[in-house]
């Protein structure tokens, strides 16, 4: 008998240990009821009863925590994007800007180009230290 008492101290010392570390190692936002410091002391100054409560109704479950969720598979996120064609409308609107604009405006490359003046005499070539 005694051995029964010995292995059942040690399966609820595992369980008293395992429920602190799991309450201390939860993010704050799986906390339900009070906050973490108080779910701790609760644990750690009740052994057993402490952890089943843990268990019971401090922890929240994973599914019930709030998830990423990628913006194509989100059907509220895929219900505010406007439809593909105010958005093929709004490129054409922009588009017709943007020609508008190139044709009021002067082409940028020919506002600083000055054409060298051409000479027909073969003056250059003696002063560069050429001989006829």
């Amino acid at each position: 008998m005694a051995r029964v008492y010995l292995v059942l101290a040690l399966l609820l010392t595992a369980f008293w240990v395992y429920s602190i570390v799991d309450c201390a190692l939860q993010p704050p936002t799986r906390h339900r009821g009070v906050s973490k410091p108080i779910w701790l002391l609760i644990v750690v100054l009740l052994p057993v009863v402490g952890g089943v409560l843990w268990f019971l109704i401090g922890r929240t479950r994973r599914s019930s925590a709030p998830r990423f969720q990628a913006p194509d598979d989100n059907p509220e996120f895929l219900g505010r994007i406007s439809t593909v064609s105010d958005q093929d409308e709004r490129i054409r609107r922009l588009e017709e800007e943007l020609a508008a604009l190139d044709s009021e405006a002067e082409d940028p490359r020919d506002r600083g180009h000055v054409d060298p003046p051409s000479t027909d005499d073969d003056s250059g070539e003696q002063t560069r230290g050429g001989r006829s």
